[in-house]
């Protein structure tokens, strides 16, 4: 799928500001940086809220930077005004650590379907080293049957 448009219609970084507000993402700083044709960019910033006791970023940190651009590029993938993605499974191998700066989280796709998304979120260090590599499995969901109190 590489080098192959995968986004339904041509979503701007403007058009996502809405979702960096008033959730989990607004609270740990992390942000889309950049939309390409086949791969989703973001990051976050090791900080007092990012990391462990011990000060290296927290592993469930990566898990949520991971999920967020899973989320996100599933999104952007299919007709927003009726469906959404909704997470069915995530793991995450964190292989290296790290304690200052923002981490890059680079997302593509493994699997497109109707019904499911398989999502490779790789994330980087400053100096552009892995730090965790995880698979997202992102299910798509019709808005009209999400559980939303009105």
């Amino acid at each position: 799928m590489q080098n192959k448009k995968i986004w339904h219609g041509n979503p701007t970084l403007q058009d996502l500001a809405w979702m960096q507000h008033g959730n989990i993402g607004e609270v740990l700083n992390i942000t889309i940086d950049e939309i390409k044709d086949d791969c989703l960019i973001g990051s976050m910033p090791v900080d007092k809220r990012t990391v462990q006791p011990f000060g290296i970023l927290h592993g469930g940190s990566s898990v949520v930077l991971a999920e967020t651009l899973g989320s996100v590029a599933s999104l952007l993938c299919v007709d927003s005004t009726q469906f959404i993605g909704v997470g069915l499974e995530i793991n995450a191998n964190h292989v290296k650590a790290t304690a200052t700066g923002r981490v890059k989280g680079v997302c593509t796709p493994l699997h497109i379907g109707g019904r499911t998304h398989v999502w490779d979120i790789k994330i980087y260090n400053l100096h552009d080293e892995l730090i965790c590599v995880s698979r997202f499995t992102c299910a798509i969901v019709a808005k009209s049957k999400l559980p939303i109190d009105k």
